[in-house]
C-alpha cells in the first residue's frame, strides 16, 4: 500500500495558562492520500483550525506540540521555520477563511501572486510572473483578469478576494492544500462559486484537498472520506457516503439530525442537539460527549473510548456502544428522537388585517464627497419599492445575497418613521401620522432580535436587568418587571435563577434565548428576526428554531424572519421574499416558490443551497451565478439582475433588449408575483448547460 501523502500521528497541541494549559488538540490521527479529498467538521472550538494550522507550522511559538505530522515521509515537526518556508506555498498551500486578514491590503493582487511564484523560483521574469498570474486568476473565474491583476483587495467584493487566496495556494502547483473554512462568511450563491472553484483547483493541480468547515451540506457535496472532531479528538472518521448514511458515533447522529435540509424542512422538526462542547481547559474524566448525549451510560463518564476500526469497513469511531448502533439495536432515532411535527393551519389569518403592511417603501442614502465643501456625488438604493405583508399569526421570510436591502427594510420597520416614499402601516396604523407618544407606545408591540447575541446586550449588566430593560423603558413597576423576568426565562428555557448572572457565562444558543426573551416582554405583536441564527453553530441553531415556532404558535406572534440560509427559511416561514438589490423579485407562499421557483434569482439561489445528503448533492445541477451583484449606487434603467442572468443568455436579442431597456414590474403566476419578463422560458435553466453559457458582455 502506497505511503500517504499526509500522515498525523497522536497530534496533541497544548496552550499554556495560569491554570496549566488548554489541550486544543488531543491525539489526532489521521491520513491524507495522494489527490484525495478530506473533510474534517465539528462545532467552533472543536480543534478543527487548530490542527491544520499545525500541519502547517503556522501556531504561535508558546503552542506545545506533540506527536508527529508527516509529509511524503518527512517529519515536519522536527523542521526549522526556514526549511517549512520552503514547502510552505510550494508542496503545501492554505487557504483562509478571512482573505481580507490573509491579504496585504498595501499590494495589489497581482502581486501578491507573483510573490508566491517568485520565492520558489527565483529564475522566474518578471513578465512571465505576472503573465501566469493573469493566468490564474482566469482559471478561479475572475472577470476581466488583465486588469483585476493590478487592483489591491479592498477592491474586490468577498467572493472575488476568496478566488484570489485560492489562486495564490494553486500557483504553484502543491500537492496538499488545506481549505480552513473557505465559505464561511460568504453567500451561498457566492459559497456555491467558491467551491466550484475549489474543484477546479484540484483537477489542475492533482493536490489532495483537506478542507475544514462546519457545513455539513458543503462536505456531503465535495469531500471523499469525513472526519468529526469533537473537544479536540477525532470521534468518528470514515467514507462520506456510509458515515451520512449511517453514522455510528452519538454526536455524528446529533449533528446530522439538526442541520436543516432545504429537500425536506417544512415537514419535519429540527433535533436539537442540547447542551454545549466542554471546558478543554477542565475536561471531565471519560467521553467529553457523555454529558451531551442521551445514550450515554455510566462506563462513559469514567473511561473515554479510543478511535478504532473494529468492523473491517473503513470506519473508525470513538463510542462504547458503537457495536450496538452498528448492529441496529441502538437507532438514532432512539438516541435523538425528532419532536412531533403538526401541520400549521394559516386559513384564519387570510381575512384578517396585516400587522405590517408596506406598499412602495423606499429607502436611499446619499453619498458625500469632500470634507469641507461635502457634496452629494450619488444615491445608493437599499430599499428601492417594495411591498410586502405580514399577517397575525404567520412569519415572513425575507431572503437574498448580503447587501440586497433585506436588513434595511428590517430596520424601516423597527424605526416607525414616515419613510422617504411609500406608506408603512403597524398593527393596521400609519407610521407618518404618529404622535411621539404613540409611537413609543406601538414599540411595544414591534421589536427586535439581533443577529449577534453577545454583541446585543451590555456584558456590564447581569441577565434580569438585560431582559427586563424594555419595561423599565415603559416605566413598568419593579415588582411586575421582576414577576414578567422570571416568567420569559421560563417561557423561553431558561431556569430563573439565571437572572443574577452576566451574558459572558452563558452559551452562543442561550444567549439568543436571553435575546428572544427580551423582545418578548412587552407582549409584542411583531418580532423581527436579523440572522437570529446565523452566528449559531449548527447544533444550537435547531433548538432556537424550534423554540421559535413553539412561540409563534402558543403567542400568536408575526415574524419577519431575515436570513441567507433558504433551508431555514423553508422550515419556519409561511410566506417567502426573495430580494435583489433593494428589490423583491419573488414573492408567495413558501411550499409554491421552493417547489416551483419563476425567477431565475430565486432558482440559483435554490440550487445553489447544499445539501446534507452526498447521494443527493452529487446527482443536484447547480445555476452558478457569474460575477458579483451591481452596486446600488448604479442606475440600471432595465432588470437589475441581467448582467448576472442564465436565463437573459439563452434569450434572442429582441427578448434580451426587453431586459435591458425596461424594468419588470411584479405580476401574477399562480399564488405568487414575479418580476421578470420571461416567467414562461423558465423551464429552460432546467434543460440547459448552465456552465457552458457565455457570459454577459461587460461581466
Amino acid at each position: 500500500m502506497p505511503e500517504p501523502l499526509l500522515k498525523v500521528s497522536d497530534l496533541t497541541v497544548t496552550f499554556p495558562n495560569a491554570d496549566g494549559g488548554v489541550r486544543a488538540v488531543r491525539g489526532v490521527d489521521y491520513t491524507v492520500d495522494e489527490g484525495e479529498f478530506l473533510g474534517i467538521v465539528g462545532e467552533s472550538g472543536s480543534g478543527k483550525s487548530v490542527s491544520s494550522l499545525a500541519v502547517m507550522g503556522l501556531l504561535p511559538s508558546s503552542a506545545q506540540i506533540t506527536g508527529d505530522i508527516t509529509f511524503r515521509g518527512e517529519s515536519l515537526l522536527g523542521m526549522r521555520d526556514r526549511e517549512l518556508s520552503r514547502l510552505r506555498g510550494r508542496d503545501m498551500a492554505m487557504i483562509f477563511q478571512d482573505p481580507l486578514s490573509a491579504l496585504t491590503p498595501v499590494y495589489t493582487v497581482g502581486q501578491q501572486i507573483e510573490e508566491a511564484l517568485t520565492l520558489h523560483d527565483k529564475s522566474l521574469s518578471a513578465r512571465s510572473a505576472e503573465k501566469r498570474a493573469v493566468e490564474l486568476l482566469k482559471i478561479v473565474g475572475i472577470p476581466a483578469p488583465e486588469r483585476r491583476v493590478k487592483a489591491f483587495p479592498h477592491e474586490f467584493s468577498g467572493g472575488m478576494r476568496q478566488r484570489a487566496m485560492i489562486a495564490i495556494a494553486m500557483a504553484n502547483d502543491p500537492t496538499l492544500i488545506i481549505a480552513d473554512e473557505p465559505t464561511t462568511a460568504l453567500d451561498v450563491t457566492i459559497q456555491a462559486q467558491i467551491l466550484e472553484v475549489l474543484q477546479k483547483a484540484k483537477e489542475v493541480t492533482g493536490a489532495a484537498v483537506v478542507l475544514i468547515t462546519h457545513d455539513l451540506g458543503v462536505v456531503a457535496g465535495n469531500v471523499d472520506r469525513v472526519a468529526v472532531m469533537y473537544a479536540g479528538k477525532l470521534v468518528e472518521k470514515g467514507p462520506v457516503d456510509q458515515v451520512f448514511a449511517a453514522p455510528r458515533m452519538p454526536y455524528t447522529m446529533g449533528l446530522l439530525r439538526s442541520v436543516p435540509n432545504m429537500l425536506t424542512a417544512g415537514t419535519e422538526r429540527l433535533v436539537p442537539l442540547e447542551g454545549r462542547p466542554p471546558n478543554l481547559a477542565k475536561l471531565p474524566a471519560g467521553c467529553p460527549f457523555a454529558d451531551r448525549c442521551p445514550a450515554a451510560q455510566d462506563r462513559c463518564r469514567t473511561t473515554e473510548p479510543e478511535l478504532v476500526a473494529e468492523f473491517g469497513d473503513g470506519r473508525e469511531v470513538a463510542c462504547h456502544r458503537a457495536d450496538e448502533i452498528a448492529a441496529g439495536t441502538l437507532q438514532p432515532s432512539d438516541i435523538f428522537p425528532r419532536p412531533a411535527h403538526e401541520e400549521r393551519e394559516l386559513s384564519q389569518s387570510e381575512s384578517q388585517a396585516p400587522v405590517v403592511r408596506a406598499q412602495d417603501l423606499v429607502r436611499h442614502f446619499p453619498l458625500y464627497k469632500g470634507s469641507v465643501f461635502r457634496r452629494a456625488v450619488g444615491t445608493v438604493k437599499a430599499v428601492d419599492g417594495v411591498d410586502f405583508e405580514v399577517r397575525p399569526g404567520e412569519t415572513l421570510g425575507l431572503v437574498g445575497e448580503s447587501g440586497s436591502g433585506k436588513s434595511t427594510t428590517a430596520l424601516e420597520i423597527m424605526e416607525l418613521t414616515a419613510p422617504q416614499r411609500g406608506s408603512l402601516e403597524v398593527t393596521g396604523k400609519d407610521v407618518s401620522s404618529l404622535s411621539k407618544a404613540d409611537r413609543l407606545r406601538m414599540r411595544q408591540d414591534v421589536q427586535i432580535v439581533f443577529q449577534d447575541p453577545m454583541a446585543a446586550v451590555d456584558p456590564r449588566m447581569p441577565v434580569g436587568d438585560i431582559i427586563a430593560e424594555p419595561l423599565t423603558v415603559h416605566r413598568v413597576p419593579r415588582a411586575e418587571r421582576n414577576r414578567r423576568v422570571l416568567e420569559m426565562l421560563d417561557l423561553v428555557g431558561l431556569a430563573p435563577e439565571m437572572t443574577d448572572r452576566y451574558p459572558h457565562e452563558f452559551s452562543g444558543g442561550q444567549r439568543q434565548r436571553i435575546g428572544i426573551a427580551r423582545a418578548l416582554i412587552t407582549n409584542p405583536k411583531v418580532l423581527v428576526l436579523d440572522e437570529p441564527v446565523s452566528a449559531l453553530d449548527v447544533s444550537v441553531q435547531a433548538g432556537v428554531i424550534n423554540l421559535l415556532e413553539d412561540l409563534r404558535d402558543q403567542l400568536g406572534l408575526s415574524y419577519l424572519f431575515v436570513a441567507h440560509d433558504l433551508a431555514i427559511v423553508r422550515e419556519i416561514a409561511d410566506t417567502i421574499a426573495v430580494m435583489y438589490l433593494g428589490r423583491i423579485v419573488e414573492y408567495g407562499p413558501v411550499q409554491e416558490v421552493f417547489e416551483s421557483p419563476r425567477h431565475p434569482y430565486t432558482r440559483a439561489l435554490m440550487s445553489a443551497v447544499p445539501v446534507p445528503d452526498p447521494a443527493i448533492e452529487r446527482e443536484r445541477r447547480r445555476i452558478l451565478l457569474t460575477g458579483d451583484m451591481p452596486s446600488p449606487t448604479e442606475d440600471i434603467p432595465g432588470c437589475n439582475f441581467a448582467s448576472r442572468c442564465p436565463l437573459f443568455r439563452m434569450l434572442d436579442e429582441d427578448r434580451q433588449a426587453q431586459c435591458l431597456g425596461t424594468d419588470p414590474a411584479q405580476t401574477a403566476h399562480g399564488a405568487s408575483r414575479v418580476a421578470c419578463h420571461h416567467v414562461e422560458e423558465i423551464g429552460r435553466l432546467d434543460d440547459a448547460d448552465i456552465s457552458a453559457l457565455s457570459p454577459v458582455p461587460g461581466d
